[in-house]
């Protein structure tokens, strides 16, 4: 039973003829009914004194009594007040009630508006979860849930946060002659800071060693990619060049300096130069010192790089069969550096050429399906798998179909063979990344690819949709089959974020990352689609519902404070049928009585 505490006053005659006043207060707690006498003169029983029973059921009387008769004395006051005051209101204050409520709702409103735009999520509901919740004792699920989650479910989690990885776009542009022109052209940077640190991590990582101190034009370099500021970046450059022949100066030069193709694929050819010379004399020494060996890894991370972006630009500037055969003679020398993922450049390439069947060979190579599962029957993706090899494989399958492709003959007689094979492959595709469609489409705009990308993301999408859009107008009847069948996948994976068919579920990242690559100006897709949050719906509303009360209150404000009385009297309604219930029941004279004690 809840603590409650009573104030009882009684005034009782004593034997003397004299007026005592008594105050005695009753403490329920616990089930054990406490009472507490108070002389008028401020002497006080000790606490748990026994009081004769007379005098305890006197005093638990009065308390009921008094409880009794003050409620509908409260309630007449109450009501007598709320009359009072919606008398004195004028249409003024209702202008001014209903005006601020729609202001202050509406500036939520637009607050939680920007927050989900920005971040994807509610304010006012990750504060609720977040901070609230556990105040209230909310209990977090998710540990329970881990805890009882099978393998097969810590390996899906696994994947997730795998696929979640940022990798360097193997299609990334030249940032002087392609980046740096886009900026001076629209005044805008295709670039955002996170992506350009990524890049510059990534060129320490492959373009410096532990030695470099040793050689002076090696040491500057070093330098050089940790500085922030391009032009500060580029003298450091020329100054190594000072010293003696340095392949990573003529790297940085050709990548930010040269304002064309051509002149970065020349200053590449003299990196190419030096970058061979001591490509040669580091195999030499790998095997004299873990120094030696560090050494001889940079030079070849730096040649690979050198011939990779000189084969990119023989690709831009027209010479594609001759880009087609450094990057075969690339994946011939060095074999096991995947991480450049030249085959996806030499994919895009064989397209460009229309040779199909060689697109083919290298899609047997790297991507392995149909066929290749692991026993939970999904799709072995511990290959290398991309929105380039599971796109082509569908460009491929649905080029053997789509010149002669008709909606309504195929709702008809139904689907040949083949052509279940290329809606099967477009449906692997848009599994694998939902944004691409979009894109190809031209339903929504393409901007310039960043230079890293999250695979399953809206940046990998940008960037694959860029260099093959061209690829798929190019076959007949390949896009208008895309556009038929690719919505057909959401309804084979109606909990993508849960479970997949073809591929691990979707991961829950994509969007916190791809924000992250992709410049402010560009809409990121999101996938799966997500609601508008409660809270956004409430406050407009809200929002609608106070703006058009004060429109109405300032336009007809007599004929509006007679719906605000009506509301009010409507609202208290209830308790005025109870009273008059109370009223008919108790005699007149016992009322009466009541109320004067």
């Amino acid at each position: 039973m809840g603590e409650t505490s009573r104030r009882v006053t009684l005034k009782e005659q004593s034997e003397e003829g004299r007026v005592v006043a008594v105050a005695c207060r009753v403490e329920i707690s616990r089930s054990v009914l406490v009472l507490t006498v108070t002389m008028s003169h401020g002497r006080r029983l000790p606490q748990g004194s026994c009081l004769s029973g007379e005098l305890f059921r006197f005093v638990v009387n009065r308390v009921v009594l008094w409880e009794i008769t003050r409620f509908p004395a409260y309630c007449l006051i109450m009501d007598y007040t709320v009359s009072m005051f919606l008398n004195t209101l004028t249409p003024k204050f209702y202008v001014a009630l209903t005006g601020t409520s729609s202001l202050i709702s509406g500036l939520i409103l637009i607050f939680e508006w920007w927050y989900f735009r920005k971040y994807g999520t509610s304010f006012i509901e990750q504060v609720s979860v977040s901070h609230l919740r556990p105040l209230l004792g909310g209990v977090d699920n998710n540990s329970s849930n881990n805890s009882n989650s099978s393998n097969g479910d810590s390996d899906s989690n696994r994947q997730s946060v795998s696929e979640c990885k940022v990798w360097r776009n193997p299609l990334n542009l030249f940032r002087g002659a392609e980046y740096n022109r886009y900026t001076w052209v629209t005044g805008r940077e295709p670039l955002t800071y996170y992506d350009m640190n990524l890049s510059a991590q990534d060129h320490q990582t492959f373009f410096t060693c532990d030695s470099d101190h040793l050689r002076p034009a090696d040491a500057i370099m070093q330098k050089a990619w940790r500085e922030r500021n391009p032009q500060a970046r580029i003298s450091a450059a020329h100054e190594a060049l000072e010293i003696n022949e340095c392949a990573t100066a003529y790297i940085l030069l050709a990548e930010e300096e040269a304002t064309t193709i051509a002149e970065a694929e020349k200053l590449f050819k003299q990196a190419l130069k030096a970058g061979d010379g001591c490509y040669r004399r580091s195999q030499q020494l790998q095997h004299h010192g873990s120094q030696y060996e560090a050494q001889h890894r940079r030079d070849t991370n730096v040649l690979v790089y050198i011939k990779r972006r000189l084969a990119m630009c023989a690709r831009r500037l027209g010479r594609t069969r001759e880009a087609v055969k450094m990057m075969r003679d690339l994946m011939k020398e060095f074999p096991l550096l995947s991480m450049f993922n030249i085959h996806e450049n030499l994919l895009e390439a064989l397209l460009e050429l229309q040779a199909y069947a060689d697109v083919q060979a290298v899609l047997a190579k790297y991507d392995g399906w149909p066929g290749t599962c692991n026993p939970h029957g999904i799709t072995d993706i511990s290959l290398p798998k991309s929105a380039t090899i599971c796109y082509t494989a569908a460009l491929l399958k649905a080029r053997a179909v789509s010149d002669k492709f008709s909606p309504e003959a195929a709702s008809r007689r139904g689907l040949s063979t083949a052509e279940m094979n290329a809606v099967e492959a477009i449906h692997r595709a848009v599994e694998f990344n939902p944004h691409v469609p979009k894109y190809l489409l031209e339903m929504k705009s393409l901007i310039l690819p960043p230079e890293h990308i999250l695979k399953r993301g809206d940046s990998e999408a940008i960037a694959y949709a860029f260099f093959h859009l061209a690829h798929w107008k190019r076959v007949e009847g390949a896009l208008n089959l895309l556009h038929c069948t690719w919505e057909g996948t959401f309804r084979m994976i109606p909990y993508p974020l849960e479970k997949g068919h073809l591929f691990y579920p979707y991961p829950i990242c994509t969007e916190t990352a791809d924000r992250e690559l992709l410049p402010s100006f560009h809409e990121v897709s999101v996938y799966p689609k997500k609601e508008l949050p409660f809270f956004i719906l409430f406050t407009a509303g809200l929002c609608s519902f106070t703006a058009m009360l004060a429109l109405l209150t300032h336009q007809f404000p007599e004929l509006m404070g007679v719906f605000a009385k009506a509301f009010l009297s409507t609202l208290f309604a209830p308790l005025n049928f109870v009273m008059e219930k109370v009223e008919s029941i108790l005699p007149s004279s016992l009322w009466h009585q009541l109320t004067r004690i």
